[in-house]
């Protein structure tokens, strides 16, 4: 294997986030309705707000790796949700399947040999394809350890723990 492919595979590895922590679907996975916009004292946003931010994010993050002509939401307030409640029950599994479509598009960007991990996106200010899908996989990091200290919190904790 050449040094380009191992660094694909291994980009692939952390965008999954399988080795350092737990992954996004153990962290999601089961939550209760009653915890999604639930508050915790200390805590500015529910896990609602920290599933859409990150989905809106990741999806960002993506367009614009691919896409020329996106343009991408106000910031900040463009990147989270109005309300700290999911608007309605099944809200939040489209948003779980939501991000899920789109951290497999970005991880099929990375995989696919065409795709030149250093070169500068044309549209972009110097960012290139690695930088993007580390950004993604640092953001979905921090993100998903605010999730879990939450869940925590709410006496709601995914199945699977790391201690």
């Amino acid at each position: 294997m050449d040094t380009e492919q191992i660094l694909r595979e291994h980009l692939l590895t952390v965008l999954d986030g399988r080795q350092a922590h737990l992954t996004f679907d153990e962290i999601v996975a089961g939550v209760a309705c009653e915890s999604q916009g639930a508050r915790v004292k200390g805590s500015p946003h529910t896990l609602w707000q920290l599933l859409e931010h990150m989905r809106i994010a990741q999806w960002d993050i993506l367009e614009f790796s691919r896409d020329p002509s996106h343009v991408s939401p106000n910031f900040p307030k463009g990147y989270w949700p109005p309300d700290a409640e999911p608007p309605n029950r099944s809200a939040w599994d489209e948003s779980v399947r939501a991000f899920k479509s789109d951290l497999e598009a970005m991880k099929q960007l990375v995989a696919d040999r065409k795709t030149d991990l250093y070169a500068p996106i044309p549209h972009g200010q110097g960012q290139t394809i690695l930088r993007e899908a580390l950004l993604v996989a640092d953001h979905n990091a921090y993100h998903l350890g605010q999730m879990l200290l939450l869940r925590r919190q709410l006496g709601d904790p995914p199945v699977r723990s790391l201690g």
